[in-house]
């Protein structure tokens, strides 16, 4: 896939680069303190010479800060590859469809080809609850114009995403038109008001790495991070 072979070669070559450039300073560091250190044995008093206890310190110095020069490049290059890593990963969820938080809802019909009768397809979302879930959750759906459309009484659910499903009619069970609607949650429990988060599942159309991590681009034109995704099917 084009977007994970070209992220996989930018890392690989900035990796390289910096590898590098440390290389080049540490290089350079200690070249310059063995100058430092040989200008200081030829200039030291010979009454009072340098003790071996503060030419040894030095030296341990000099060798601790090469060690976390070592180090740093080291961790560097093992964050390129575990982007690169995730990359490859998140781009098999290319065509997949995904759910993260979203209230975005897209209903479409079934057409019978003998008699032309259109049908609504179910469109499934889920309700995300704390640890503690809720008693009484309640899904209001909403058309384009913000009018309300349905309302699903899903009753008591547990922890984690609870997956639901709307039959594309409104409260008189009337089939309603396709398109595009919207919905909003109100979970409550123990006389509290509970927080909750809508789920919708959206294909992925493209991944994409950037400083903030690896982002997954949606069909509906979202981005969202690779850490928002519940699931997928």
């Amino acid at each position: 896939m084009p977007i994970t072979s070209t992220s996989s070669t930018t890392s690989t070559d900035a990796a390289a680069t910096a590898a590098s450039t440390t290389s080049t300073t540490n290089a350079d560091t200690e070249q310059r303190f063995l100058k430092l250190l040989v200008t200081q044995l030829n200039n030291q008093d010979p009454l009072n010479p340098m003790e071996n206890a503060e030419l040894t310190s030095q030296l341990a110095q000099m060798s601790t800060v090469s060690g976390i020069e070592q180090l740093n490049t080291t961790l560097s290059g093992l964050v390129s590859q575990s982007g690169s890593s995730q990359v490859l990963q998140a781009a098999s969820l290319i065509g997949y469809a995904v759910l993260s938080p979203g209230n975005a809802l897209s209903l479409q019909m079934n057409e019978d080809k003998d008699t032309g009768v259109k049908t609504p397809k179910e469109v499934a979302f889920a309700v995300e609850l704390p640890a503690s879930g809720a008693t009484d959750v309640t899904v209001t759906i909403t058309d384009a114009n913000g009018n309300k459309v349905r309302t699903m009484e899903l009753g008591a659910l547990g922890e984690g995403a609870n997956g639901a499903k709307w039959d594309g009619k409104n409260d008189a069970g009337e089939v309603v038109a396709e398109g595009n609607y919207q919905f909003s949650v109100k979970a409550t429990g123990a006389g509290a008001n509970v927080s909750a988060t809508a789920l919708t599942f959206t294909q992925v159309a493209a991944v994409k790495q950037g400083s903030n991590g690896v982002t997954l681009d949606l069909s509906t034109g979202k981005s969202i991070a690779l850490s928002d995704v519940r699931m997928f099917l």
